[in-house]
């Protein structure tokens, strides 16, 4: 199984039987990628929630590839309405995919689209729960660090959180790492960092508040084989 990072909170895993899964998928104005968004394959584009940045190239990949779009009910029905494939979900349901099972999890931030200047509603936003290839992870989206983790993490034990670590719009390092305990994640890949000004930390800072090995630090465009 590979996972590629391009950046700020986007990613890709294609599984061991070549499904390509794509998350918020933000590459044309994203300052640390130089992946072309045409040249993106996916099979299913995971969707945490609707800003900018972390949406910028859901309708032109969809459009191109045929994607079926994983989200929340409402930004769901709004790419549905531009002509796209869509499974729709909502907080707590699980559903069993050809790659394996997904299930939307509570996240601590917002949601919405710009439409003539004004921010519109798209939905509450999500992390995902999923199993690939016996695989355990769990993207968090954006958000802070609640309790709630701890349940998650007991629920059934998590191999890769992939977790923002940016802090302003989102946890900051020393959360992150705070919720990386709740979870009790064997490994931690973090995200949503760099991208802006108000947003810049050093991912290695963030390694140290964790136990050696625990954290795995991707470059741009870096494509790494999970165990």
């Amino acid at each position: 199984m590979q996972f590629t990072y391009y950046g700020h909170s986007s990613f890709s895993i294609t599984t061991n039987k070549g499904i390509k899964l794509l998350f918020d998928p933000f590459l044309t104005s994203n300052p640390l990628t130089t992946t072309d968004p045409a040249m993106i394959v996916a099979d299913y584009i995971l969707v945490s929630h609707a800003h900018h940045d972390h949406t910028e190239n859901v309708i032109d990949i969809a459009s191109r590839t045929n994607a079926t779009i994983i989200t929340i009910d409402e930004l769901a029905t709004y790419y549905a309405k531009q002509g796209l494939n869509v499974h729709a979900m909502n907080i707590g349901g699980e559903y069993n995919f050809p790659f394996g099972p997904v299930k939307l999890a509570h996240a601590q931030h917002t949601s919405s689209i710009t439409i003539e200047g004004l921010p519109v509603y798209m939905g509450e936003p999500v992390g995902f729960m999923f199993t690939i290839d016996g695989v355990r992870f769990y993207y968090a989206g954006d958000t802070s660090n609640f309790g709630d983790m701890a349940l998650f993490g007991k629920a059934q034990p998590i191999d890769y959180a992939i977790l923002p670590i940016g802090d302003n719009y989102t946890m900051g390092p020393s959360a992150a790492a705070s919720a990386a305990k709740r979870l009790q994640a064997r490994h931690v890949i973090p995200v949503h960092y760099n991208t802006f000004p108000d947003i810049m930390q050093d991912p290695n800072k963030f390694a140290s508040l964790l136990p050696d090995d625990v954290v795995t630090i991707l470059k741009p465009d870096q494509t790494i084989d999970l165990a």
